[in-house]
């Protein structure tokens, strides 16, 4: 099952450790090819290819600034992630507290 939406954009980036100390980098502030490679052990085509993934799942965005390209965080490209995440939490402790008050239950009738 493929899926094409932010949030399964997002995850697929986020997936890779590459990409994520790239973002962890750009935290810092902007950021260019150069200044990314520098700071890594891949070459600038391989840090170009991981950052178009990154724009892609709306994670950073880059403008033009002369020759050099800077990518910036976007951190509003975390809001489809963190969605998931809270839907995912609440419904997780939900089964966690059915299942607690089931075994207290359990429990109780084996006393």
């Amino acid at each position: 099952m493929v899926r094409d939406d932010p949030a399964s954009r997002a995850f697929a980036a986020l997936a890779d450790p590459t990409r994520r100390a790239i973002l962890e980098h750009l935290a810092a502030g902007e950021a260019g090819v150069v200044e990314l490679a520098e700071a890594s052990t891949l070459t600038q085509p391989a840090i170009t290819k991981h950052l178009k993934v990154l724009e892609r799942a709306g994670l950073i965005s880059r403008a033009r600034d002369g020759q050099r390209r800077p990518a910036r965080l976007q951190l509003e490209g975390l809001a489809p992630v963190d969605e998931w995440l809270r839907r995912a939490h609440a419904a997780w402790s939900d089964r966690l507290d059915r299942l607690e008050a089931h075994l207290a239950t359990q429990t109780e009738t084996d006393d």
